[in-house]
C-alpha cells in the first residue's frame, strides 16, 4: 500500500524479532527492523550464551579435581580471567554479525536506532526520521530488575554487566533465588570465589518440584556455596575496592562485587505504547497479547520476554515464527506454552519437564512417583560426592508420563529428548517397554519399576 513505507516494522532485534522478520521476509513483506543496542539481543549478547559459557569455563576445576582417581596428575592451574571475558566477547561478536548479515540475507533492512510509536502506524526512529507501517511487532524483551531501592543500590551489579567485569571477585554475595543467581552462584564457585548467595524465600528454585528444589540446594552446599534464606540485603556500603551487603537479619558479608538477580521485567519504558494505544497487562506488567500474540492494537503484536508468558528464548523464536505465519504466510498457526522444557545451568545441572509433583496432585486424583537418588558411576573413581536425582510423575489412572524432573550432569541435555515423549503422551508402560542404555544415569528412567510414592486424592463430599 502507497500508504505504508513497510508492511512489517519490528521493535528489537533479538531472537523473536529477528525470527519473525526473517520468516515475514520470506513470504515477500517489505521487513524493516530496529534495534538500538546489539543484534542478538538479550540471549546472544548478555543472556543464555555467554552464560552457558562460562559456565563450560566453571566445570574445568572440577574436572581437574577428578581426574586424580582416574590415574591423571595435573600440576596446579591457574585461571585468567580477562582471557575468559575476551574470549567471550569475541564469539558473541561472530554471533551478532551472523544475526545480522541472515537478517539481511533475507531481505530484512535493518536500522541501528531507538523506535518509540508516534501513533498505532508511525514510529519515530532516534536517527529523527519516520515510519510509517502496515503491522509492528514489539520484541523488546526485558530487563534486570533490581527491586525497591535500598542504600547503596549504585553499587549493585546485575546480569547484564556481570560478563564485563574488568577484575575477578574473589568474593561475591548475589541476591535471588532464580535460575539466573543459582547459575552465576555456580559459575564463581566453580571459578574459584567466595560465594554467598541470599534469598528472601525458604528455599531455592521457587516453583520448580520441591524433591529439586533440596536437592540442588544440598548438593550447592556441598561445594562450598553459602546459602542464606529468609533474608535479603537491605544496604550496600563501598570501602575503596570492596563492599559490605547489610542482611536484613542484622549480619553482614563483605565482599568484591554486589550483585542482584531478583528477576526481569518486561522491557516497555519509553516506547510510547500509550501513543498508539497497547495495552499492559494489569497482572504481570507485559504487554497483553492473545493466543496469537496479538495486542488491543489489531495492526499491532508482540512476542518474547516484553509480554511477560514464558521467558525463554525458544518460546519467545517459536512466537514470532507463529506470528509470521498467521500474518504473512497466510496460515493460521496458535503456540502452545504447555509441556515446555526448561534448564537451570547451575553445578549440578536442573532440567524438567511436565508437572511438578504438587501441580499433579493438585490436577489428578491419582498420582505414582518414581524417584531414584544415586550416586553415578563417573564418582565411583573420582571420589565426588555428589548425587543425581531423577523422577518420574506419573498419572496413577491412565499411566500417563505428567513429567519429569532430573538433577545432574547433563540434565538438560537428557530433558530436550524426554520432552518429546511427554509432549507425545508417553505412558509409563513406554518407559518402561524402552531398552536401557547401559552403563548411563539416563537409563533410570526406564529402569525405575516400583513407586516410591502414591497418592490418592478422595473426592469432597
Amino acid at each position: 500500500m502507497a500508504d505504508f513505507d513497510v508492511d512489517l516494522f519490528v521493535i528489537g532485534g533479538g531472537s523473536g524479532g529477528v525470527r519473525a522478520a526473517r520468516i515475514a521476509a520470506g513470504y515477500g513483506a517489505r521487513v524493516m527492523l530496529a534495534e538500538e543496542y546489539r543484534m542478538g539481543g538479550t540471549c546472544v549478547i548478555r543472556g543464555c550464551v555467554p552464560k552457558k559459557l562460562f559456565v563450560y569455563a566453571s566445570h574445568v576445576h572440577e574436572e581437574i579435581r577428578d581426574a586424580a582417581g582416574f590415574g591423571w596428575t595435573i600440576p596446579s592451574a591457574t585461571f585468567d580471567w580477562p582471557t575468559l571475558v575476551a574470549n567471550k566477547d569475541k564469539e558473541i561478536a561472530r554471533l551478532e554479525g551472523a544475526y545480522t548479515s541472515n537478517a539481511e540475507k533475507a531481505g530484512v533492512t535493518i536500522v541501528k536506532a531507538r523506535a518509540v510509536f508516534e501513533d498505532a502506524h508511525t514510529l519515530r526512529l532516534s536517527t529523527g526520521e519516520t515510519v510509517r507501517a502496515k503491522t509492528i511487532l514489539i520484541a523488546t524483551g526485558g530487563a534486570p530488575n533490581h527491586g525497591a531501592a535500598i542504600p547503596g543500590i549504585e553499587h549493585v551489579i546485575s546480569s547484564n554487566e556481570v560478563f564485563h567485569l574488568p577484575k575477578f571477585p574473589k568474593r561475591i554475595v548475589i541476591q535471588g533465588g532464580g535460575y539466573i543467581a543459582l547459575e552465576f552462584a555456580c559459575i564463581f564457585a566453580g571459578l574459584g570465589s567466595d560465594v554467598t548467595l541470599v534469598y528472601r524465600g525458604d528455599n531455592v528454585l521457587r516453583g520448580f518440584d520441591e524433591d529439586v528444589r533440596t536437592h540442588v540446594r544440598r548438593e550447592m552446599e556441598k561445594s562450598g556455596i553459602t546459602i542464606l534464606t529468609g533474608c535479603t540485603v537491605d544496604k550496600v556500603e563501598k570501602h575503596g575496592e570492596s563492599f559490605t551487603a547489610h542482611l536484613s537479619g542484622g549480619s553482614s558479608v563483605a565482599a568484591d562485587q554486589v550483585m542482584f538477580a531478583i528477576g526481569r521485567h518486561p522491557n516497555v519504558k519509553g516506547l510510547g505504547l500509550e501513543k498508539a494505544g497497547v495495552a499492559l497487562s494489569p497482572t504481570n506488567g507485559g504487554i497483553a497479547v492473545d493466543d496469537f500474540s496479538q495486542t488491543s492494537v489489531p495492526n499491532i503484536y508482540a512476542v518474547g520476554d516484553v509480554t511477560h508468558r514464558i521467558n525463554l528464548t525458544p518460546v519467545a523464536i517459536r512466537e514470532g515464527h507463529a506470528f509470521a505465519d498467521t500474518v504473512f504466510g497466510k496460515r493460521t498457526v496458535r503456540v502452545d506454552h504447555a509441556t515446555i522444557p526448561t534448564a537451570v545451568f547451575s553445578q549440578p545441572q536442573v532440567a524438567t519437564v511436565g508437572l511438578t509433583e504438587a501441580e499433579a496432585r493438585a490436577q489428578f486424583t491419582h498420582i505414582d512417583i518414581y524417584k531414584a537418588d544415586f550416586r553415578p558411576l563417573k564418582a565411583t573413581l573420582s571420589g565426588s560426592e555428589s548425587r543425581i536425582l531423577m523422577k518420574l510423575i506419573v498419572d496413577g489412572q491412565s499411566d500417563r508420563v505428567l513429567g519429569c524432573h532430573i538433577v545432574g550432569p547433563e540434565a538438560a541435555e537428557i530433558i530436550q529428548a524426554v520432552a518429546i515423549a511427554v509432549r507425545m503422551k508417553a505412558t509409563k508402560a513406554d518407559f518402561d517397554a524402552t531398552m536401557a542404555l547401559h552403563p548411563t544415569s539416563a537409563e533410570e528412567l526406564v529402569t525405575m519399576r516400583t513407586p516410591t510414592e502414591r497418592h490418592v486424592r478422595q473426592a469432597a463430599e
